[in-house]
Protein backbone atom coordinates (compact mmCIF):
# COMPACT_ATOMS: atom_id res chain seq x y z
CA UNK A 1 0.00 0.00 0.00
CA UNK A 2 1.39 3.32 -1.23
CA UNK A 3 2.20 5.69 1.52
CA UNK A 4 1.06 10.06 1.08
CA UNK A 5 4.93 10.67 0.71
CA UNK A 6 4.75 8.27 -2.82
CA UNK A 7 1.11 10.02 -4.21
CA UNK A 8 1.71 13.91 -2.77
CA UNK A 9 2.35 16.47 -4.97
CA UNK A 10 6.27 18.16 -4.35
CA UNK A 11 4.73 21.51 -4.60
CA UNK A 12 3.28 22.90 -1.57
CA UNK A 13 1.18 26.09 -2.54
CA UNK A 14 1.01 28.12 0.98
CA UNK A 15 -0.86 31.48 1.47
CA UNK A 16 -0.54 34.00 4.38
CA UNK A 17 -3.54 34.69 6.55
CA UNK A 18 -3.53 38.63 5.06
CA UNK A 19 -3.83 37.41 1.56
CA UNK A 20 -6.88 38.57 -0.30
CA UNK A 21 -9.42 35.18 -1.23
CA UNK A 22 -8.84 36.84 -5.01
CA UNK A 23 -4.83 36.77 -4.95
CA UNK A 24 -5.20 33.25 -3.30
CA UNK A 25 -7.56 31.68 -5.81
CA UNK A 26 -5.46 33.32 -8.64
CA UNK A 27 -2.34 31.12 -7.29
CA UNK A 28 -4.83 28.18 -6.82
CA UNK A 29 -6.08 28.09 -10.44
CA UNK A 30 -2.71 28.83 -12.03
CA UNK A 31 -1.28 25.43 -10.31
CA UNK A 32 -4.56 23.61 -10.36
CA UNK A 33 -4.90 22.70 -6.83
CA UNK A 34 -7.69 22.53 -4.32
CA UNK A 35 -6.30 23.87 -1.32
CA UNK A 36 -3.75 25.99 0.39
CA UNK A 37 -1.71 25.32 3.25
CA UNK A 38 -1.97 29.12 5.47
CA UNK A 39 1.22 29.91 7.51
CA UNK A 40 1.48 32.48 10.24
CA UNK A 41 5.36 32.60 10.91
CA UNK A 42 6.50 29.26 9.26
CA UNK A 43 3.92 27.50 11.50
CA UNK A 44 0.48 26.01 9.63
CA UNK A 45 -2.40 27.72 11.39
CA UNK A 46 -5.07 26.22 8.68
CA UNK A 47 -5.99 25.33 5.16
CA UNK A 48 -8.23 27.20 2.67
CA UNK A 49 -10.05 24.65 0.52
CA UNK A 50 -12.46 25.43 -2.99
CA UNK A 51 -15.30 24.81 -0.26
CA UNK A 52 -14.24 27.58 1.75
CA UNK A 53 -13.99 29.79 -1.16
CA UNK A 54 -17.30 28.77 -1.66
CA UNK A 55 -18.58 30.11 1.16
CA UNK A 56 -17.16 33.15 1.03
CA UNK A 57 -18.74 33.38 -2.20
CA UNK A 58 -22.03 32.47 -1.22
CA UNK A 59 -21.86 35.32 1.76
CA UNK A 60 -21.08 38.02 -1.36
CA UNK A 61 -17.66 38.81 -0.04
CA UNK A 62 -15.69 41.23 -2.46
CA UNK A 63 -12.53 38.78 -3.02
CA UNK A 64 -10.51 41.52 -3.14
CA UNK A 65 -11.22 42.96 0.27
CA UNK A 66 -12.27 39.42 2.20
CA UNK A 67 -8.64 37.95 4.17
CA UNK A 68 -7.84 34.63 4.39
CA UNK A 69 -8.18 34.43 8.39
CA UNK A 70 -11.69 34.96 8.50
CA UNK A 71 -12.56 32.01 5.22
CA UNK A 72 -10.16 29.24 6.43
CA UNK A 73 -10.55 25.87 8.28
CA UNK A 74 -8.19 26.73 11.39
CA UNK A 75 -5.94 23.81 12.68
CA UNK A 76 -6.58 21.25 10.02
CA UNK A 77 -5.76 17.75 10.90
CA UNK A 78 -2.68 16.93 9.64
CA UNK A 79 -0.55 13.31 8.46
CA UNK A 80 2.26 11.92 9.03
CA UNK A 81 4.35 11.57 5.08
CA UNK A 82 4.36 7.60 5.85
CA UNK A 83 1.17 7.34 6.58
CA UNK A 84 -0.38 4.96 4.36
CA UNK A 85 -3.41 6.18 1.95
CA UNK A 86 -5.72 4.19 2.77
CA UNK A 87 -6.04 5.35 6.02
CA UNK A 88 -5.65 9.31 4.98
CA UNK A 89 -8.78 8.38 3.06
CA UNK A 90 -10.76 7.00 6.16
CA UNK A 91 -9.34 10.31 7.86
CA UNK A 92 -11.09 12.36 5.02
CA UNK A 93 -14.42 10.57 4.89
CA UNK A 94 -14.87 10.11 8.48
CA UNK A 95 -13.84 13.98 8.86
CA UNK A 96 -16.05 15.09 5.74
CA UNK A 97 -12.78 17.09 4.05
CA UNK A 98 -11.53 16.46 0.88
CA UNK A 99 -7.75 18.02 1.42
CA UNK A 100 -5.16 16.69 4.25
CA UNK A 101 -1.90 18.68 4.99
CA UNK A 102 1.23 16.05 5.27
CA UNK A 103 4.04 16.76 7.41
CA UNK A 104 7.34 15.94 7.57
CA UNK A 105 8.61 14.68 10.54
CA UNK A 106 10.01 18.10 12.42
CA UNK A 107 5.72 18.75 11.74
CA UNK A 108 6.47 21.47 8.85
CA UNK A 109 3.75 20.93 5.97
CA UNK A 110 5.24 19.57 2.88
CA UNK A 111 2.28 18.98 0.86
CA UNK A 112 -1.74 19.12 0.99
CA UNK A 113 -3.22 15.71 -0.62
CA UNK A 114 -6.68 15.07 -2.17
CA UNK A 115 -9.48 12.84 -1.58
CA UNK A 116 -9.28 11.99 -5.48
CA UNK A 117 -5.30 11.31 -5.62
CA UNK A 118 -5.93 9.25 -1.92
CA UNK A 119 -8.40 7.12 -3.28
CA UNK A 120 -7.23 6.64 -6.86
CA UNK A 121 -3.80 4.95 -4.95
CA UNK A 122 -5.40 2.86 -2.47
CA UNK A 123 -7.88 1.70 -5.81
CA UNK A 124 -7.11 -2.33 -5.97
CA UNK A 125 -7.46 -4.05 -9.47
CA UNK A 126 -11.22 -4.96 -10.43
CA UNK A 127 -12.26 -8.74 -9.59
CA UNK A 128 -12.46 -9.98 -13.38
CA UNK A 129 -15.85 -11.63 -12.71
Amino acid sequence: MPSLSDIMRPELLEAAPEDTLGEVAERMTAVNVGAVAVKDFGRLIGILTERDMLKAMAARVHTSEARVRQWMTEDPITAPLDMDVEEAARIMLDNGFRHLPVVDESGQVVSVVSLRRVVAASKVAPDPA
